[in-house]
């Protein structure tokens, strides 16, 4: 029987498989295709002088291969590459946030400086952010595998899921110059840091999926959500008054740790915006209260707002997003239903029942001894961890248990807050990228893979149909998601 260790290995080669598979259909739809809008190779010069040492109007070596490379650049690609190279020139460029540009620009300068001369600048900018982006990837899969490995102590189940995550519906965009793989690598990589017990590691690496999108604000949910059950354990089980206000004043500085990057970026964009300027000239938003640029940018230039994309005309984009709202629809429901008290109760009845419980979601719910070591008595164990149980388990397929383990809930509730935000508030057909770093879609999923439905099938179709049809579009410069 295979290992934690086998595993990893081959994660490693399917999360590669998957990056070539997606590079081989877009060399493929490319030569086989003309692009819808052809102006994406366009480079006019910056605003502000750019950079003596990368003179991007000298003649390169190998142009055609530059310009290759820089027709590829599409959608939101264009943005992060112009912000690279000539910094945040108009207002509509700060809804994109400056990780990915920052590190695109700092290996273009770096490492792969050598061939500015053979390909030009803005191509190795290009090629820059798809090393990024696609190295981001591979080591995302590797943290969701040992998150996966620490929430459901199922190396099966894990691997299942860690697998479907690389070939996941959106990952063309894990593969193209947008933010979604250093995303996915930070906020993982930081949960998985947070439950191990590297706390200032983990803080660091949620900051900094703030500053790779917005959403990774939200990761301080993690930070409060486990701070709340170790006020209840210090106060009500404990009883050590002292010990919560420690914890309630290190989770608040955290938490503002991961806040800090997502408030200096739009502090930078005020600077730049709105100081000097006359009365005349000033953007709406900069004499707010709080001048919070985001929000207006996004409504302003995307009409994004509450129910504004409930529109008749957009009926596909809502069925195009259909799939993936159904499927964290029915892992939570099924999680919900399953668990009801301790959903409704936040996990607080698990610590109210059990009085010698950890604080859920800690260091000491995920110790490494409860991962099974030796695969010959896996099942001991799980029966041991079964009896165990606080809340009893109704579901229809006794396979989908470790997925309904109280180390879950967190996650299921930032799904629901996503979902929501997606449906209701977003451009819907972002949904399908905009959830696919959550972690409870796969896990769900790898169970009902090998439950009596058999969905197996299903889930593989959905997921090569929007492989094979993001390849197409995306890369083409047609509207996808």
């Amino acid at each position: 029987m295979t290992t934690p260790v086998s595993h990893r290995t081959t994660l490693i080669k399917s999360a590669v498989a998957s990056r070539l598979l997606l590079l081989s259909l877009i060399i493929l739809w490319r030569s086989l295709v003309s692009p819808y809008d052809t102006s994406a190779g366009l480079n006019p010069s910056c605003l502000a002088d750019p950079s003596p040492s990368h003179p991007v109007g000298a003649q390169p070596l190998l142009p055609g291969l530059g310009s290759a490379v820089e027709r590829s650049i599409v959608w939101d690609g264009v943005y992060y590459i112009r912000i690279a190279q000539c910094g945040y020139e108009y207002e509509q460029t700060y809804a994109f946030f400056p990780l990915l540009p920052i590190c695109t620009s700092l290996l273009s300068r770096t490492a792969l400086s050598p061939l500015v001369p053979v390909i030009g600048y803005r191509a190795v900018l290009g090629l820059s952010g798809y090393l990024i982006n696609n190295v981001s990837f591979v080591l995302a899969a590797l943290y969701f595998y040992r998150l996966s490995l620490a929430i459901l102590k199922d190396p099966e189940a894990s691997l299942r899921a860690s697998i479907l995550f690389c070939f996941n519906p959106a990952s063309i965009f894990y593969s193209s110059i947008y933010s979604e793989s250093l995303y996915a690598l930070l906020s993982v990589g930081g949960v998985f840091y947070l439950l191990s017990g590297a706390s200032n590691v983990a803080v660091l690496w949620l900051a900094l999926s703030g500053l790779s999108r917005s959403n990774g604000m939200l990761n301080a949910g993690y930070i409060f959500f486990q701070a709340m059950h170790q006020v209840y354990n210090a106060w009500f089980i404990k009883k050590k008054s002292f010990l919560v206000m420690q914890v309630l004043v290190v989770a608040a500085l955290r938490g503002i740790c991961i806040f800090v990057p997502f408030m200096a970026f739009q502090a930078f964009g005020y600077y730049n915006l709105c100081l000097g300027r006359l009365p005349n000239e000033l953007r709406p938003w900069c004499n707010r209260r709080l001048p919070l640029m985001y929000n207006y940018i996004q409504n302003q230039y995307w009409g994004v707002g509450f129910l504004k994309y409930f529109r008749i005309k957009q009926l596909p984009n809502f069925l195009l997003a259909s799939p993936i709202l159904s499927l964290a629809l029915c892992s939570i429901i099924s999680y919900a239903r399953s668990r009801p008290r301790l959903f409704l109760s936040l996990g607080f009845r698990a610590l109210a029942e059990e009085k010698s419980a950890e604080p859920l979601f800690s260091m000491e719910a995920v110790q490494e001894d409860a991962i099974p070591r030796n695969p010959g008595n896996r099942d001991i164990r799980r029966r041991k961890q079964t009896s165990k149980e606080v809340f009893p388990v109704e579901h229809d397929f006794p396979e989908i248990k470790p997925y309904l383990s109280p180390l879950a809930l967190p996650f299921i509730l930032h799904l629901l807050f996503m979902a929501a935000t997606a449906f209701f508030v977003m451009h819907v057909q972002v949904a399908t990228r905009f959830l696919s770093a959550s972690a409870p879609l796969y896990w769900f999923a790898a169970y009902l893979m090998v439950s009596p439905g058999g969905s197996g099938y299903t889930i593989w179709a959905y997921s090569g149909a929007y492989i094979l049809l993001g390849s197409l579009l995306f890369s083409n410069f047609f509207p996808f998601t």
